[in-house]
């Protein structure tokens, strides 16, 4: 019998442009500068997206690789339209990834929580696993730029005075 190949874990991630500061307590990406707080980081950078831990919203994994009850192994866009679609069919698949501090981890499907916001990080690579911000918010008053799923998962603000009426 043939041996199955694992496959390369892989995370969604989307390449981006644009300026990620940090005001307050919240870390803000704009389209253009917004010339207020703590610069993070500009120019290219890759979203990723971690689903919350149950009951522990305080952390989240970002998927590289699920393994589902039936033995089928997924990455990339498979396995987030996996999670997305069907995940909730299969509670004792597994999920492998990075938590939201940079550590490996694998949790069961059924220790997620689909229902609570999921975080959005900035990282400065695609290599990077520790991101350098988690996004609370977007400032851009033209969104035809950005991927369908970051603008699904992070609120959007016309402009920094909306977001700050907004806060």
């Amino acid at each position: 019998m043939a041996k199955r190949k694992m496959p390369q874990g892989l995370p969604v991630a989307e390449r981006v442009r644009g300026v990620v500061r940090r005001v307050g307590a919240a870390a803000l990406f704009s389209a253009c500068d917004i010339a207020e707080g703590e610069l993070i980081a500009q120019g290219d950078l890759v979203i990723r997206y971690g689903i919350t831990y149950l009951g522990k919203p305080h952390l989240s994994i970002v998927p590289e690789l699920v393994a589902a009850d039936y033995g089928e192994l997924l990455s990339g866009e498979h396995a987030w339209g996996f999670l997305m679609r069907s995940g909730h069919l299969y509670p004792r698949a597994d999920v492998f990834g990075w938590r939201n501090d940079g550590e490996d981890d694998m949790i069961a499907l059924k220790l997620l929580d689909f229902d609570y916001p999921y975080d959005v990080f900035a990282y400065h690579q695609v290599e990077a696993r520790q991101p350098c911000a988690k996004l609370a918010a977007m400032i851009a008053p033209d969104p035809s730029a950005f991927p369908e799923r970051l603008l699904k998962h992070l609120p959007r603000y016309e402009s920094f005075s909306q977001w700050r009426a907004h806060v």
